[in-house]
């Protein structure tokens, strides 16, 4: 062991404080995410005497590993300065800052490595625990606090940047649905004098429908599209490790739409070149898999992945159009309440939800003149091309900040 190895029990202390006075304070919950998150459970009735009270800069975590993503469940609370958390959790605190930083702390806790060795460590029966001398006895390089400052300060650049870029892409992505909305809900899209066409005069004509523009016509979308299903991909090809190659999977879609490249499955292999997905292809999630929510039926234009490989899986369709200017206004039109409603009120089976190809091309839906699309595919193209760019440079960004905490373990004074 290196020299700077120290125990972590040499720096911390169990937190005991109760809720006593029943203050009104915020109640709080730890997700798997090493975060903590407003609770959402029922306390009418509960004694809350027997809450536990954490402050500012003080750690708390679950010490049951088993049924958890194998992750330890541990977060450092930062937000606000007093809390409350459920008993279930073990709150402690470091007893010398100037020692060892609550943030560097965090770092180690929030390593894969760390994860891997208290899943290893837990022990129990009906459930496994890493417990209190557990978390205790693991051992962490402690360099002078100087340089504990120092790379705290790199990694929260590259985090405060993962959060910047988010917090763009969501701009980016609600501006994008006001211009949907405006030309193709309110139809106030530009007149030949570039006036807002209903609120101008724009003559509007009766559809099942309702009203819609003169000139636009109701279709199916399986009048502009072949729904093609996904290529069983051979099991025994599924790697654990990272490879070039991603099978594009129901978890690969997230609830709010677009892509989540957390949680990839990886293959090695031969595959069929026929179902490699390229940039603005559009697929749907038919199988709803998803652990974190309702995902049937979502919709995604596929970014351009420099990095990556992606392959067309099984349980997933490509909505292929006839006409490749209606992918836009298709990817806009199919993330709308309307036909997330329609998709799960057509949907078959009681655990696993499903639909088809048939059912999805059976969805109607109004479609703009040419000449509009020509428009909107002008105005929209550049944002989704910047919201494109999001997963390539959140996967950089994740890199270096892993490369970091990966560093940490060959620090030395």
């Amino acid at each position: 062991m290196k020299s700077n190895y120290k125990r972590i029990g040499n720096y911390i202390n169990l937190v005991e404080e109760r809720n006593k006075e029943l203050q009104y304070l915020p109640l709080i919950g730890l997700s798997i995410t090493k975060q903590f998150i407003p609770s959402i459970a029922n306390t009418i009735g509960t004694d809350m005497s027997t809450y536990r009270t954490i402050y500012k800069n003080q750690f708390a975590y679950s010490a049951v590993t088993s049924r958890n993503g194998d992750k330890l469940t541990i977060a450092l609370f930062k937000d606000l300065d007093k809390g409350l958390i459920s008993q279930a959790y073990t709150p402690f605190e470091i007893t010398d800052t100037n020692k060892l930083l609550p943030d560097y702390l965090m770092m180690w806790f929030s390593r894969p490595e760390f994860d891997r060795y208290a899943r290893f460590k837990s022990h129990g029966s009906a459930r496994e625990l890493f417990s209190w001398d557990d978390l205790c006895d693991s051992i962490i390089p402690v360099p002078h606090p100087d340089k504990q400052k120092e790379i705290v300060k790199e990694y929260n650049t590259i985090v405060n940047r993962i959060a910047l870029n988010n917090q763009l892409i969501k701009k980016l992505e609600e501006t994008a649905q006001a211009i949907y909305k405006e030309w193709f809900v309110e139809f106030e899209f530009p007149d030949e004098e570039g006036k807002p066409y209903k609120s101008n005069g724009g003559e509007m004509v009766e559809s099942e429908l309702g009203e819609i523009p003169k000139g636009w016509e109701l279709k199916r979308l399986s009048e502009l599209s072949f729904i093609k299903h996904g290529f069983a991909f051979k099991g025994e090809n599924f790697v654990d490790n990272e490879t070039e190659l991603i099978l594009i999977s129901p978890d690969n879609f997230k609830i709010t739409g677009g892509f989540n490249f957390d949680k990839n499955k990886f293959y090695k292999g031969n595959y069929p070149k026929s179902y490699v997905l390229s940039e603005d292809d559009l697929i749907t999630n038919m199988t709803d898999l998803s652990k974190d929510g309702d995902t049937l039926g979502n919709t995604a234009l596929i970014p351009n992945i420099e990095f990556k490989t992606l392959l067309h899986n099984q349980r997933v369709g490509k909505i292929e159009l006839d006409n490749t200017s209606h992918n836009y206004f298709i990817y806009f039109r199919t993330n709308q309440k309307d036909y997330k409603h329609y998709i799960l009120g057509t949907a078959t089976g009681t655990t696993v939800k499903h639909t088809s190809p048939n059912r999805i091309g059976d969805f109607k839906f109004v479609l703009p003149d040419s000449e509009v699309l020509l428009s909107f595919n002008q105005l929209i193209k550049p944002i989704v091309k910047l919201i494109g760019l999001n997963p390539s440079t959140e996967h950089k960004l994740k890199e270096i900040k892993d490369l970091l905490l990966s560093r940490i373990a060959t620090i030395e004074n």
